[in-house]
């Protein structure tokens, strides 16, 4: 893939707000082989079934993971009919498939410049692809990963949070997200509602989503097609890091400081961490 992606316009922008800051971007990816929905078919079809979640799309907007109830539609069924299943797919690190490898290094390749001296070498590239019954709800959440959500088909609203409002999630929930400890799914109360930003992408558009900033997604009228590519940083692995240190402090007694935004590297607290799981695999 040689072609432009992102138009230089959009290259402003993301250059502009990364990595601290949601941007609505633009891209060239409509229409492309790969995201048709029997492409999606075959994709589903090639992945680990564990990659696969499946799930009704009239959920509200927070809702603990053993509360959601199963599908009735096969995953093959409810990409083909997704207009009227009343669900949404994701397939997760389609990077697994090489057709799909190959596809998500081309189009984060061409960001490379922009990423790089910024937040450090792109790493664990991964690619999500949702596929979303109209009206569907992606439950509120966050993830420790940079992420540009590509729309591909269809329209939806993100509604984005600050990532740093410890009013909203105190600095003990990111811990345990990073150690495993707390799904990715988060609490909401109404009284949320008025942090929130909304960004309406419809297709050929996207959103630069920061590490770690809480969000959730509802589609629009029609059926919608997502791809969401992710890579992980020097500086978002540090930042995982340095809240699991303060874990350990924490444990012991101490009130740490919560790690540093960016550009703030939080290099000490991550390499402390670093030097403790060294020490526990050895024992």
């Amino acid at each position: 893939m040689t072609e432009s992606i992102f138009p230089p316009e959009t290259r402003e922008v993301f250059a502009a707000a990364y990595p601290a800051t949601p941007a609505k971007l633009t891209h060239n990816l409509l229409g492309h082989d790969l995201l048709a929905i029997e492409a999606l078919v075959c994709l589903a079809e090639a992945l680990p079934e564990g990659e696969i979640e499946h799930n009704p799309g009239a959920l509200p907007i927070g809702i603990k993971p053993e509360d959601v109830p199963k599908s009735s539609l096969s995953v093959s069924e409810t990409i083909r009919k997704i207009g009227e299943a009343g669900s949404w797919v994701v397939l997760k690190r389609i990077e697994q498939v090489p057709a799909y490898r190959d596809f998500l290094h081309a189009i984060l390749g061409q960001l490379k410049d922009i990423v790089e001296p910024r937040t450090g070498a792109m790493m664990q590239l991964e690619g999500f692809i949702f596929i979303s019954s109209p009206g569907a709800v992606t439950p509120f959440h966050f993830d420790p990963e940079h992420n540009i959500l590509l729309q591909i088909r269809g329209s939806k609203v993100m509604t984005v949070f600050p990532v740093e409002d410890e009013a909203m999630f105190s600095a003990k929930v990111h811990e345990d997200y990073h150690l495993g400890l707390h799904h990715r799914n988060l609490n909401w109360f109404d009284g949320y509602a008025a942090k929130g930003t909304p960004i309406a992408i419809s297709a050929g558009e996207a959103i630069h989503v920061p590490v770690k900033a809480p969000h959730w997604v509802q589609n629009g009228d029609e059926p919608s097609i997502s791809l969401s590519i992710t890579w992980r940083s020097d500086w978002s692995y540090a930042e995982a890091d340095a809240r699991a240190f303060n874990h350990v402090l924490r444990k012991i007694g101490l009130r740490p400081a919560s790690p540093a935004a960016f550009p703030a590297r939080n290099t000490g607290k991550a390499m402390a961490w670093r030097a403790i799981r060294k020490l526990r695999g050895a024992a």
